[in-house]
């Protein structure tokens, strides 16, 4: 039998792992800035060294149809919406009784997100919120994950303007454009605002503009009910102030929609290309662990929250009727 070492490795294997890290962990230091400004250059290939992070907000525009600009965002959010149906296509094209793991998996996915809406909306209403909040989850989770892969926002495009060339990313992930959080907060503002009006009509707009108990109140004072009348005319007064508040608050949706994931993808991103900087290869590989949890926690908060949201504009119509 042969003698074992760690972790069920040989003691050979394991003294090659041991030297490969730490082959990895000496040219990471001495390759990045942190070794550089502690020992100096040491001559090392330009190939394991990164360039000083570039950080810009906008998105960079690569190229025009016409007068609109396709940004690198733009590029990448549509590679994800390929790669996404392609996974599907593979999956649903030969469905096996015995699945395969990618279909295990997918199917997993969709079972735990069905049930997630069924469990916070009901099965009538889960069922009908399900297609919207899948499609945003995998979207935003997608869109995560593809810029975490190695070399993603390292391929590079030359352009020409004003007699200069400039060289810029051709991908970058879509969820750091604050263009295209805005606009997926606006997609899960108009679901919200659909589900609500199809469900309640008119009656959904009564909780921006509640004016019942003060036009009761001005209707007892017509008929000379004073006493009644201000108090109800008091009331109506703060209930028309607490609708306005109402009213502002699902308008500020957006903004905290957006501006959630946009910050929070943004942070990521910086943070990757700092630690790459600092030590490339070895340091940055837990904090890309770190950036795949948070890609899928903020692609459940996005699309749990547009769950949540369409709940309650639906239940306000069920609420006013047992009333």
């Amino acid at each position: 039998m042969s003698r074992k070492g760690c972790l069920g490795c040989s003691f050979p294997v394991l003294i090659v792992i041991i030297v490969v890290v730490l082959a990895v962990g000496i040219v990471s230091f001495l390759s990045g800035a942190l070794g550089k400004a502690m020992v100096g250059d040491v001559g090392l290939p330009d190939v394991f060294t990164v360039d000083s992070p570039h950080v810009q907000l906008p998105a960079e525009e690569i190229f025009h149809i016409g007068g609109f600009a396709v940004t690198n965002t733009l590029i990448a959010s549509w590679i994800t919406i390929i790669v996404l149906v392609a996974l599907a296509w593979a999956v649903t094209h030969r469905i096996k009784l015995i699945p395969t793991r990618l279909q295990n998996l997918l199917e997993f996915a969709i079972e735990w997100l069905l049930n997630l809406c069924t469990d916070v909306a009901g099965e009538k209403n889960g069922r009908r919120f399900f297609p919207i909040i899948t499609t945003i989850f995998l979207f935003v989770i997608m869109n995560s994950w593809l810029s975490l892969i190695p070399g993603f926002g390292s391929i590079t495009y030359t352009v020409a303007e004003h007699g200069q060339t400039h060289v810029l990313p051709l991908l970058r992930g879509a969820n750091t454009d604050i263009n295209f959080t805005l606009a997926l907060s606006i997609v899960s503002f108009v679901f919200v605002l659909y589900f609500g009006i199809s469900q309640s009509r008119l009656l959904f707009f009564k909780q921006f503009f509640n004016a019942t108990r003060f036009n009761q109140g001005v209707g007892q004072l017509v008929r000379g009910k004073a006493k009644s009348g201000f108090g109800s005319l008091f009331f109506g007064g703060i209930d028309l102030f607490v609708s306005f508040l109402e009213f502002i608050s699902f308008c500020i949706r957006l903004v905290s929609f957006a501006f959630r994931l946009f910050g929070n993808m943004l942070g990521g991103e910086i943070l990757i290309l700092m630690m790459l900087f600092l030590m490339p290869f070895l340091l940055a590989i837990p904090f890309y662990g770190l950036e795949l949890l948070v890609g899928a926690i903020q692609a459940l908060i996005f699309g749990g929250l547009t769950l949540v949201f369409a709940t309650m504009a639906v239940t306000l119509h069920e609420h006013e009727e047992a009333h």
